[in-house]
């Protein structure tokens, strides 16, 4: 078994994607990350930036085996997934989950064939002929085969649910913290412990303190209440994620340096950043 343990991401973008020439340094590509772990692959989500996620392992003839962990599944969360090659190719195994739902009557095969039907895509689900849909309930441990790899779920408060993960392999550990707002007390509870001296926490940042009145109830957080939690907890790494799609490169520096100030060890994420616990 090998120990290689490390995060990359492909898309680092909240909402929408958005390309052009004030996002070419922090990315516009929207949610996705890819985790090595123990010889095997982890996706978490598959926002726009999956597409070349998929055709990266593609051309390298990377994983054929692999799960995909969705936070939840609106648009900016899944919406790579139609343009996922690994997911309709023959040789590949990808076994989608999501843990978000917050009621029986709903699955994640449900919510792929609302976006992937005419007239709205021409392909319908069915298509996906090497993806295979399972669904799980936040606050469980998920159980995924790898040797000496525990991975934790917990309940976030974001609009129609969201799941938050921590990867736990040869005594380090990662935690994926978005889409997710403060002001919940049982999540913001639950929150410190959940994410305890992690080497890494990806924590939803998409406002500043000075911006979230005006979208209070929207679903997300601030990157003054990322930093904060991460001297609660005693983080190594946080870094600011789910950037706010009006959000230029420099507004980002700007935000990556007063955060710096206030916990030094805050990174602002990137498309193809690559995070070593």
């Amino acid at each position: 078994m090998s120990n290689e343990f490390w995060l990359r991401i492909w898309g680092a973008r909240g909402s929408t994607p958005t390309p052009g020439a004030s996002t070419l340094r922090y990315g516009g590509e929207t949610t996705c990350f890819e985790i090595r772990v123990g010889g095997r692959m982890i996706l978490v989500d598959c926002g726009s930036g999956a597409r070349n996620l998929g055709l990266d392992l593609c051309a390298k003839d990377g994983p054929r085996s692999f799960d995909v962990l969705f936070t939840h599944t609106h648009l900016d969360h899944i919406c790579g997934l139609p343009f996922f090659k690994p997911a309709f190719f023959p040789g590949f195994d990808v076994r989608a989950w999501a843990g978000h739902f917050q009621d029986n009557s709903t699955d994640l095969m449900d919510i792929v064939s609302r976006i992937m039907s005419p007239p709205i895509f021409p392909l319908a689900a069915k298509s996906l002929k090497s993806l295979s849909f399972h669904t799980f309930e936040a606050g469980r441990p998920l159980p995924l085969g790898i040797d000496g790899l525990t991975v934790r779920t917990m309940r976030l408060n974001h609009p129609g649910g969201a799941c938050g993960y921590r990867f736990e392999f040869g005594g380090k550990s990662i935690c994926i913290i978005t889409d997710h707002e403060h002001g919940n007390p049982v999540v913001d509870d639950a929150l410190p412990d959940f994410v305890r001296q992690a080497d890494i926490m990806i924590y939803d940042a998409m406002y500043t303190d000075g911006e979230y009145e005006r979208y209070r109830g929207w679903g997300h957080s601030t990157w003054q209440k990322a930093v904060e939690l991460a001297g609660k907890a005693a983080v190594k790494v946080p870094v600011l994620f789910h950037h706010d799609p009006c959000r230029s490169d420099d507004e980002l520096d700007e935000i990556g340096l007063a955060a710096r100030g206030v916990y030094p060890t805050t990174l602002v994420a990137s498309e193809g950043m690559l995070l070593r616990p």
